[in-house]
């Protein structure tokens, strides 16, 4: 009478456990490669703030004053903005280094096309550069983690515009744009009230109710913030009071 073979040592008899592949020599535990690990990227969550508005014939550019560092506030004047050329306005936000390297690097290379060329690069050119210096940084050691809004009046076109850029790279031409905590509370007012023919007096009254609708919303004090105009003639600061008494209901 034969006897019944036991089962191989690779396997379980068990069925309810889950089954084994059988192990082999060439592949031992000590050859296994190890696990991969995937390093999560944090979220970039910027307390600052900026608003970017565009109307028939200007682009309104707003950033708060207020530097930042998770809640403390560093500074309570600071100008988030740089001009790059007569027609371009960049506004930035992110961490402190990245910005003001990136901002400076920026501004310096524009400025250096116009001198050896003669010319000025246009809005969209200027944005285009911008979004290729951060995706050629992205793919290296040094990512910048700065977002931007870059408006400025295209003489070409004889139109403003306004672009949205991300620390990822993405780029966008829009009507109107926030970073920061200004999306959370601004996006839905711009949507309802904005159109493309909106005079200067409309922007500023649009801006005027964002502004006042940060300061019944955050509960942190972002120490108003710095407007400024691109029109046809150039940048123009402009002079903006913040400290109007908000109502909160």
């Amino acid at each position: 009478m034969a006897l019944a073979q036991a089962a191989p040592a690779a396997f379980t008899t068990n069925p309810t456990s889950p089954r084994r592949r059988p192990t082999s020599p060439s592949h031992s535990s000590a050859q296994a490669s190890p696990p991969i690990r995937v390093k999560q990227s944090e979220a970039v969550v910027i307390m600052e703030v900026l608003l970017g508005i565009t109307g028939k014939d200007f682009t309104l550019i707003a950033a708060s004053k207020a530097a930042m560092r998770g809640a403390t506030i560093l500074k309570a004047s600071d100008d988030k903005t740089r001009e790059l050329n007569k027609h371009t306005l960049m506004a930035f936000s992110g961490e402190a280094g990245d910005t003001v390297q990136f901002a400076e690097y920026i501004q310096a290379n524009v400025q250096l096309y116009s001198m050896r060329n003669g010319m000025e690069l246009s809005p969209s050119a200027t944005a285009n550069f911008v979004r290729g210096e951060l995706a050629r940084a992205l793919r290296s050691r040094r990512p910048y983690t700065v977002n931007l809004l870059l408006g400025g009046y295209d003489n070409i076109a004889d139109k403003p515009t306004l672009y949205w850029i991300d620390y990822l790279a993405s780029l966008a031409p829009v009507p109107y744009a926030a970073h920061g905590y200004a999306q959370y509370y601004c996006l839905s007012l711009l949507d309802k009230h904005h159109h493309p023919d909106i005079d200067f007096e409309q922007g500023m009254k649009i801006l005027r109710m964002c502004t006042e609708e940060l300061k019944r919303r955050l509960p942190i004090d972002f120490k108003g913030v710095i407007v400024k105009v691109i029109t046809k003639d150039g940048v123009k600061e402009l002079d903006y009071e913040d400290d109007v008494n908000v109502k909160v209901p």
